[in-house]
C-alpha cells in the first residue's frame, strides 16, 4: 500500500512471514503438481549435458526422482537432515561408476534451472508475485545445492582415504616366516605419516603372533631423512620393549651414509647386509641350526632352542 506521500510502506516492500510461508506452500504444491513432466525435463537435459556418462537412462531417471522428491521435501521443510542422509547414500552408489564433482552439481543447479524456468512460466503475468517467489525459492536452492556437493565431496575424501590406508598396507605387510619370527619389507619413499603407520602394524604384528625376531628389510627405500631415521631406531626401541628384537637389513651405501652423517645412534640397531642373512642371523637368534642329511636332499632346519 502507498502512505501519503505516495511511497511504499515497510509492509509493502518486506513480505510478512505468514506470506512467505504461503507462497512456500505455493511453490511445494506447484513443484508436486508438474513432477512428472519437470522430472522428465530435467533428466533430458542430464542426457543433453553428457553429466552421468557411467550411468544408464534408467539409472540417471531413478536417481532424478529420489533426488527431485528429495528436492521438494527440504523446500516444504526446511530441514536438510533427510537431504544429507540421501547424499551420503547417493554418493557412496555413483562415485565407484566414477562420477565426478562437477557432474553431481551439474546435475544439481540444472534442477534448480528447470524449477526456476517452470516458475517464470507459472507466474509470467503476475511479475511482482514471481520477484517475491524468486526470493523465497533461490535462497532454499542455493543451500540445496550446497548442501548436496558438501556431502559428495565429504564421501569422496573419506573414500580417498579408505584406498590410501589400503594401499599403505598393502606396500608394508607384515609376515610371518616361522613361528616367531616376522619379515617387514619396505619398499618405496618412507614419510613421518608412512612411519607412524609402520611402526603401529608392526608393533600390532608382534603383539598377534608372539614375535620374538623380526627382520626389516629396507633394500627399496631409497632415501631415509633424519625424521625417518629417528622414527626407525623408535620402532627398535618400542618392539624390544614388546620382547622383540628387530634386525634391519637392506641398508644400502648412501642410506648407511646418511645415517653416520646425521648422527643416528647405530648401537641401537642390529643391522645385516642383506634379507637372507638376516633370515638366517633370525633363525641362530631363535634357535634354529641347519641339519644336512646323507642323502643328499635339501637340509632341514630344526629348532634348537627358544629364546
Amino acid at each position: 500500500m502507498r502512505s501519503n506521500e505516495g511511497r511504499l510502506t515497510d509492509s509493502a516492500v518486506q513480505p510478512s512471514s505468514e506470506s512467505t510461508s504461503g507462497l512456500l506452500q505455493e511453490l511445494v504444491a506447484h513443484l508436486r503438481e508438474n513432477r512428472t513432466q519437470l522430472r522428465e525435463d530435467w533428466a533430458r537435459r542430464i542426457t543433453e549435458s553428457r553429466l552421468l556418462t557411467a550411468m544408464t537412462r534408467e539409472e540417471i531417471f531413478a536417481e532424478a526422482t529420489a533426488v527431485y522428491d528429495n528436492y521438494v521435501t527440504v523446500l516444504e521443510t526446511g530441514s536438510v537432515e533427510a537431504l544429507e542422509a540421501y547424499a551420503r547414500d547417493l554418493s557412496e552408489r555413483i562415485i565407484p561408476r566414477g562420477v565426478e564433482v562437477h557432474e553431481l552439481l551439474g546435475i544439481v543447479l540444472l534442477l534448480r534451472d528447470v524449477l526456476a524456468r517452470s516458475l517464470f512460466v507459472k507466474y509470467q503475468s503476475k511479475l511482482p508475485l514471481l520477484s517475491r517467489v524468486l526470493d523465497v525459492y533461490e535462497p532454499a536452492a542455493n543451500g540445496i545445492a550446497t548442501t548436496v556437493a558438501v556431502g559428495f565431496v565429504q564421501e569422496r575424501e573419506r573414500i580417498i582415504r579408505q584406498q590410501q590406508e589400503a594401499i599403505r598396507e598393502l606396500s608394508t605387510p607384515v609376515l610371518q616366516v616361522r613361528e616367531r619370527l616376522l619379515i617387514l619389507p619396505i619398499i618405496g619413499v618412507i614419510d613421518p605419516q608412512r612411519a607412524r603407520q609402520i611402526t603401529e602394524q608392526l608393533l600390532r604384528g608382534i603383539r598377534a603372533n608372539r614375535a620374538k625376531v623380526v627382520v626389516i628389510d629396507i633394500t627399496g627405500v631409497p632415501t631415509v631423512d633424519s625424521t625417518v631415521a629417528n622414527h626407525m631406531v623408535q620402532t627398535v626401541d618400542a618392539s624390544r620393549l614388546m620382547g622383540a628384537t628387530v634386525i634391519v637389513t637392506g641398508l644400502s651405501s648412501e642410506i648407511a651414509q646418511t645415517l653416520v652423517t646425521i648422527g643416528v645412534d647405530l648401537s641401537r640397531m642390529r643391522t645385516v647386509g642383506d634379507l637372507q642373512g638376516g633370515i638366517e642371523e633370525a633363525e641362530r637368534l631363535l634357535g634354529y641350526k641347519v641339519i644336512r642329511e646323507e642323502t643328499g636332499e635339501e637340509p632341514e632346519e630344526e629348532p634348537e632352542a627358544t629364546i
